[in-house]
């Protein structure tokens, strides 16, 4: 029996988009939204937001007040997303509409979030979809709760709106700065900001600045208690506001932005010494490049189910499997022991037999196996049925006993150079 040479040893995640902040940073932005991006002039506090950090965002804005997604369709928006060169793009819909019942914002909302996503896209493979998470109202939207009463609250509005916008950014392979989470950490946790306009619904400069400091965070993946900028605001209220933007969205990135691609590499055959096949499973990827770490390369698509590849000489190579999409990756490394196939069968000698320990031995919820040397190490019935297989981490691994029948079990440690059995009493 030849043993499983093909293991995981190191799982990198490299994706582009929560790559260790640099210094000096420039984003070129465009802001797409209505009277609650243009109030306080939003996208220009980010601005200075980012330059109190040593980083340059340069920005241009269309943001006609009640401004909808249907209407950014067939006005300037298009004209200004087909320009290109964004490294993202923010979208923030009509302060109400997606806190509608589904069926209408299925009907008015869900599609024109997507037709300007697709046009991102295809004027830029590289520009990130930003939506724009607003907050529910003051004391809930009481225009529209006799239709639909959840809205008769802030909590219930504010729900609806986060639900919606966190779906829009999933539908859409988008990524979502969650500026109305942090408005509902700061109203539970700081209720003496005042984060309103006396209409109870725009935000004041307090507000504008939780969503420039969130913005700033999505932006440039900076730590948001660093800035130095605070808007004319009390130190204090500036302050309290840069740590939930820090506790909100700091210190959960991964929630609010893109899924990161991903392969995931699972075995479907014993290598054959030279030869290594697996099976791939993609995850939101595009293409897969593979570096077989021989000097050769292969450029998978997600249709490629199984890959197969022959070394030319022996040694131990490193595998690379980078998964792409729209400019984000991720890499999978992997290790291969290539191996010459024996003339004839070699024994186990004297040394490598001692070097086996296994503990306890009876056994009876589990068992400790340890070799130097061991690739893999299977459990096996006395009629040869393998229970159970394990790769070992280090120099041992452990089976779990509780759930065989008391008996003799064969113990199977694959080496390099053969193999070595041990008999254990299992107990219970």
């Amino acid at each position: 029996m030849r043993g499983i040479l093909c293991v995981s040893l190191v799982l990198c995640f490299q994706f582009s988009i929560l790559n260790s902040v640099q210094a000096q940073q420039s984003k070129h932005v465009l802001f797409i939204g209505n009277s609650y991006t243009q109030v306080n002039n939003l996208p220009q506090m980010v601005a200075d937001v980012a330059a109190s950090m040593g980083d340059t965002l340069t920005y241009e804005e269309n943001t006609p007040g009640g401004c909808t997604f249907s209407q950014h369709c067939s006005n300037q928006s298009m004209a200004l997303i087909r320009q290109g060169g964004w490294d993202a793009v923010v979208l923030q819909e009509q302060s109400q509409y997606p806190s509608f019942p589904q069926s209408q914002v299925e009907n008015e909302v869900f599609p024109y979030a997507q037709r300007l996503v697709d046009s991102v896209y295809a004027h830029g493979w590289c520009t990130e979809p930003m939506f724009y998470m607003t907050w529910g109202r003051e004391n809930g939207d009481q225009q529209n709760a006799q239709f639909f009463p959840v809205l008769g609250t802030y909590e219930g509005m504010d729900s609806m709106l986060c639900l919606r916008y966190m779906q829009m950014a999933s539908d859409n392979d988008a990524s979502v700065c969650p500026v109305g989470r942090v408005w509902r950490y700061l109203r539970k946790n700081h209720g003496e900001i005042n984060l309103y306009q006396s209409d109870g619904s725009h935000p004041s400069v307090e507000g504008s600045y939780a969503a420039a400091c969130a913005f700033y965070t999505m932006l440039f993946h900076g730590d948001p208690e660093e800035i130095t900028y605070g808007a004319g605001l009390e130190d204090a209220t500036a302050q309290a506001i840069r740590s939930a933007v820090r506790r909100v969205v700091y210190d959960t990135l991964a929630t609010w932005q893109r899924v990161p691609p991903a392969v995931q590499v699972l075995e479907v055959d014993t290598p054959q010494y030279m030869s290594c096949s697996f099976a791939l499973d993609f995850i939101a990827c595009d293409t897969v490049l593979c570096d077989w770490g021989d000097g050769t390369t292969e450029v998978l698509v997600p249709t490629t189910s199984n890959v197969r590849h022959l070394y030319a000489d022996t040694g131990i190579y490193t595998l690379t499997f980078t998964a792409i999409r729209h400019c984000l990756t991720t890499t999978t490394i992997m290790m291969f022991h290539a191996t010459e196939e024996p003339s004839e069968p070699q024994g186990i000698n004297d040394v490598d037999e001692e070097r086996v320990i296994i503990s306890p031995n009876p056994a009876s919820q589990t068992v400790q196996v340890t070799h130097p040397e061991a690739v893999a190490v299977e459990l096996c019935s006395l009629d040869g049925r393998v229970q159970a297989t394990q790769t070992p981490q280090g120099l041992s691994c452990t089976f779990n006993l509780a759930n065989l029948p008391a008996g003799v079990y064969l113990i199977h440690i694959v080496l390099p150079r053969g193999s070595v059995e041990r008999k254990l009493i299992v107990t219970h």
